[in-house]
């Protein structure tokens, strides 16, 4: 499906799950403690979840917004919100936007495990029925959707056997965390190493993607801002930046060399920037705090992390300046508001990029990412 001659990649293709997922594919035993999916307008993302509804609301919304979203959607997604952006309707967004491939992230799923303190048990049921509903998505188009599992934090032993199970069995392709740290715990904390062996054993990413408003630390800080433009603006780069920074600084690099890292749906252009400010940090200081480091955060990343453009990101532009050309994916962001189906890769082609550029963006780095290149 080459558009203009490029084959395309989506790194972090949304679905919109039902609301009545974990009612449908819950264990059982948890059905009484089972996440809502709510249904308050139109394309609703929230979901309840241990007495907690999540994304959690703004505190002085702005009824203004409401008629702008509405009008935002009902523009894009006619088609799909018609078929209730089933499986089908996901195979035809990808044919509209000329996508040979996609991961699929979730959309209510990225806040459904997002609570400090939550029952290990119950979170892992519910990452459980998620993957099992993902996967059956996907089969109608096995060759063209895979999946990206989402694993519960909360307990290390069952986040390992589930990532373990989603690729063995389901045929997944990457694993999901949120940047926010749960229960206290960076993510370069050793507790976590048994997670980071396991997806290195396996060869698949941790893709870091933040979202809204949740139960958890972030660093844009919510008292301070009180509007979605705000929050969205800067929570989403702010969180990836911290989590790229706790991963190198605290050793998850050097100490699984082999791990592949993602850091989706923030941006790109800030990487750079990050990465020279920590490279100046590192030679000043960072011998003494951080002892484990044995290479420079620049090659850190150069050697196994990937950051994702957006489709008009134009002052991603000199990435390649700075020796990132191959750390780069591309990303659609479907179906959320911020995004421009069914013009993101024509948009993309646009921009003043080598073609090499854009191949290695649209495709060649994902394939790596993801392991399609083996």
């Amino acid at each position: 499906m080459a558009k203009n001659g490029f084959k395309a990649m989506d790194s972090d293709m949304h679905v919109l799950e039902p609301c009545d997922l974990w009612q449908r594919y819950i264990d059982p035993k948890f059905a009484d403690r089972a996440p809502v999916g709510l249904s308050r307008h139109k394309r609703d993302l929230g979901v309840q979840v241990d007495g907690k509804t999540l994304p959690r609301p703004i505190e002085t919304p702005n009824p203004a917004l409401a008629p702008v979203r509405e009008r935002i959607l009902k523009e894009k997604y006619t088609e799909e919100e018609a078929r209730g952006f089933d499986n089908v309707a996901q195979v035809s967004a990808m044919d509209k936007e000329g996508l040979d491939v996609a991961i699929l992230y979730p959309s209510r799923g990225l806040f459904v495990l997002a609570i400090d303190g939550l029952d290990p048990e119950l979170a892992a049921a519910i990452a459980r029925a998620y993957n099992d509903w993902l996967y059956d998505f996907c089969k109608v188009a096995q060759h063209r959707m895979y999946g990206a599992a989402i694993v519960a934090p909360h307990d290390v032993s069952s986040a390992v056997e589930e990532t373990r199970r989603v690729v063995k069995e389901l045929g997944f392709r990457s694993i999901l965390m949120r940047p926010n740290h749960v229960n206290g715990r960076k993510w370069s904390d050793p507790y976590y190493n048994p997670l980071w062996q396991e997806c290195q054993k396996l060869g698949i990413p941790v893709g870091f993607h933040e979202a809204g408003r949740v139960y958890l630390p972030q660093p844009a800080l919510s008292q301070f801002i009180p509007s979605f433009s705000m929050f969205n603006t800067l929570s989403f780069p702010m969180a990836n930046m911290f989590a790229c920074a706790d991963m190198i600084y605290g050793g998850v690099m050097e100490r699984f060399p082999r791990l592949k890292v993602a850091f989706l749906e923030g941006n790109c252009s800030w990487i750079p920037w990050l990465l020279w400010r920590m490279g100046e940090y590192a030679e000043l200081t960072g011998m003494a705090e951080h002892p484990e480091m044995k290479l420079e955060p620049l090659e850190y990343f150069q050697r196994q992390c990937w950051g994702s453009i957006e489709c008009d990101e134009i002052t991603a532009k000199n990435l390649p300046d700075f020796g990132l050309e191959d750390n780069i994916v591309f990303s659609t962001d479907y179906p959320h508001l911020d995004v421009k189906y069914p013009y993101a890769v024509e948009s993309f082609l646009k921009l003043p990029f080598a073609d090499q550029t854009k191949r290695k963006y649209l495709w060649d780095n994902c394939a790596r990412l993801y392991g399609f290149d083996n």
